[in-house]
């Protein structure tokens, strides 16, 4: 399988492609997936001298991890407030403290291997009510007390300043968050895991996997002896290979569509400061510029990761009722992908047999919170695994109705939400 026909897939920067594993091989730990969740772990793996190898059933990036808005986005999908009423004082103290850090590695990364993936800073909360711009002045106050010191509360007259609609009455500019090219990203980190000296192979699906001692994770051609096994796929995880870790989470697909390149005036016009913009709906929408000033557009979910016939009739008249004086203005672009949605929203991380891990189900906050993951597998493999413990207690539940109604109900759940959304209550 190649990557889909996207943006980003269009826009690649030049590398080597990497091999079809065709043999038997050893190693220290062995990663099934290579999305941000593998390529994270095993470049923090890689250099603190592990040997390690990366199985992946397509490309590298081929899921979410090359297909997503390409916002870096702070918090998880439900923020520090939610998670102390969920789960207690300590359990929001130590989530806090690292829900900034994601980022903070982003840019690390970037900076120390020079990574060409056109970063850029700043990202907007957008409230479409006042109820919205209550929360994220709460928000805001929040996570002033786990050290981002570094947001603005904008009002109607500050947030049209950012971004040239109607729509909204206000915002939160959060100058930690940015946006950068995904797929570029993923591509750099995997040729920062080749100068360590890991080993990636592309178009080499994991089909079983032995536990024992060592473990032995077979492909089509190969086979990988390894001391630890980790799965890294999100929902491009065959459920058959290890059905643990289907029955609590559901894939789910997004929509994004790109314009024509915009001259560049235009682009300027629509966001003069280049911030990447996500509104506060449950089913909510996100936009940003590219690099060639083009807009990328993206919003809603289709539960059960059924791909639409026609993205652009889906994309299209949200970014219009955003942005109506782009009416005369061709889309280049549009694809979809999957990501894998938790009941609860909150990452599962977890073992599964003796030095068998997994982490999963970033539901929608991928791109930050992958990256976070990578170093507290590390940490958890060197013997430190207070952090990675901190998520992995987490309670994992089940969606209800199982796995026949999932989906139906969960659509069901979304539409109450959205209603809520329309009536601004």
């Amino acid at each position: 399988m190649e990557h889909t026909a996207s943006y980003y897939a269009a826009t690649t920067n030049a590398h080597q492609p990497w091999p079809t594993l065709q043999e038997s091989i050893q190693c220290d730990v062995c990663i099934i997936g290579a999305g941000f969740t593998g390529l994270s772990s095993a470049l923090f793996l890689t250099e603190a001298g592990y040997d390690v190898v990366v199985l992946e059933a397509a490309r590298v990036g081929f899921g979410a991890s090359g297909r997503n808005g390409g916002q870096v986005v702070n918090s998880y999908s439900r923020d520090v407030d939610v998670i102390e009423q969920r789960y207690g004082k300590e359990i929001a103290r130590l989530l806090g403290s690292m829900m900034f850090e994601g980022a903070e590695i982003i840019r690390d990364r970037i900076d120390r291997y020079a990574i060409s993936c056109d970063y850029r800073p700043g990202g907007i909360f957008a409230a479409l009510n006042g109820r919205q711009l209550q929360h994220l002045s709460e928000q805001q106050r929040r996570w002033q007390q786990y050290g981002n010191t570094d947001l603005t509360l904008l009002d109607e007259r500050g947030i049209r300043e950012q971004i040239a609609t109607e729509r909204y009455v206000g915002g939160l500019l959060d100058r930690r968050g940015g946006h950068l090219h995904p797929l570029n990203l993923a591509l750099g980190e995997a040729e920062a895991i080749r100068r360590h000296g890991g080993r990636i192979y592309e178009h080499s699906p994991a089909v079983a996997v032995n536990y024992g001692t060592p473990h032995r994770v077979r492909t089509p051609a190969g086979e990988v002896s390894a001391t630890f096994v980790l799965f890294a796929g999100n929902a491009y995880l065959p459920g058959t290979l290890e059905p643990r870790l289907s029955h609590k989470s559901m894939p789910c697909g997004s929509q994004i569509v790109t314009t024509e390149p915009l001259s560049r005036d235009l682009a300027l016009t629509l966001l003069p400061n280049n911030y990447c913009v996500e509104d506060c709906n449950y089913l909510l929408d996100y936009f940003r510029l590219t690099a060639d000033n083009r807009l990328l557009y993206g919003g809603g979910v289709v539960y059960g990761a059924r791909d639409p016939a026609d993205i652009a009739a889906l994309i299209r008249p949200k970014l219009l009722r955003t942005f109506p004086q782009l009416r005369n203005v061709a889309l280049s672009f549009s694809w979809s992908g999957n990501f894998l949605l938790t009941l609860s929203r909150m990452p599962q991380f977890g073992r599964l047999e003796n030095n068998v891990y997994y982490m999963q189900g970033d539901s929608g906050h991928g791109v930050t919170s992958t990256h976070l993951s990578g170093k507290l597998i590390a940490e958890a493999l060197r013997g430190d695994a207070e952090r990675f413990d901190a998520f992995a207690g987490l309670p994992h539940l089940p969606f209800p109705g199982g796995r026949r109604f999932q989906v139906p109900l969960t659509a069901l759940g979304a539409a109450w939400y959205a209603l809520r959304d329309r009536l601004g209550v």
